[in-house]
């Protein structure tokens, strides 16, 4: 089998972003596991508002075409506001069902305070499974982020619990990240008392 290609995509536009220091360990962890990976850097990138009267603009089709490659994808995002980030939503706007559909995802979000990520986390995958995707249930959420990373990008000595989540999700999208949905007709309904 191939080895598996994660793409993380990056939903934070700030300088020196943690969300982007705590997908660096996702995607070493994907890379020690077998992977090959790709972050997607939203700041690099030129994605307007989307509208779907120009669903082509920009630099919406290198985008596509990236996430496109993907075997499994990791959506990263600052908390803001008890959401997730608008270019994140404006990135995948820009991408479907084509770059979604039977792919396994993992979901990681970062905020500033000490634990404001659960609602941000539960919409990420409703997102991605009104995409057909195959959301991970290992997630990560990191609050006080300020707290949890050092200049280098490194978590802090408290972190290890943290840390061993954050690489926990970069082995298992990796591990999952060849999974076959089962196709709508092969579904077996159970019938109760028809055991």
């Amino acid at each position: 089998m191939a080895r598996p290609h994660v793409v993380a995509l990056c939903g934070s536009l700030r300088a020196g972003s943690y969300t982007k220091m705590a997908l660096q360990h996702v995607l070493e962890a994907a890379k020690a596991a077998g992977a090959t990976t790709d972050c997607i850097d939203l700041r690099t990138l030129e994605l307007p508002v989307f509208d779907a009267d120009s669903q082509d603009a920009g630099d919406a089709d290198r985008l596509r075409q990236r996430v496109d490659a993907a075997d499994a994808i990791i959506l990263g995002t600052p908390v803001y506001h008890g959401s997730y980030a608008s270019p994140l939503k404006t990135a995948i706007d820009y991408c479907g069902f084509d770059e979604f559909e039977g792919k396994t995802v993992g979901l990681l979000a970062v905020s500033g305070g000490p634990s404001s990520y659960p609602d941000t986390l539960a919409q990420l995958r409703l997102v991605a499974q009104s995409l057909h995707a195959w959301v991970l249930p290992q997630q990560v959420g990191i609050g006080a982020a300020s707290e949890v990373f050092d200049e280098t990008g490194a978590f802090t000595e408290p972190n290890h619990d943290l840390a061993r989540r954050t690489r926990t999700l970069g082995s298992e999208i990796v591990s999952y990240a060849h999974i076959v949905p089962i196709e709508e007709d092969a579904h077996v309904v159970a019938v109760r008392g028809d055991a």
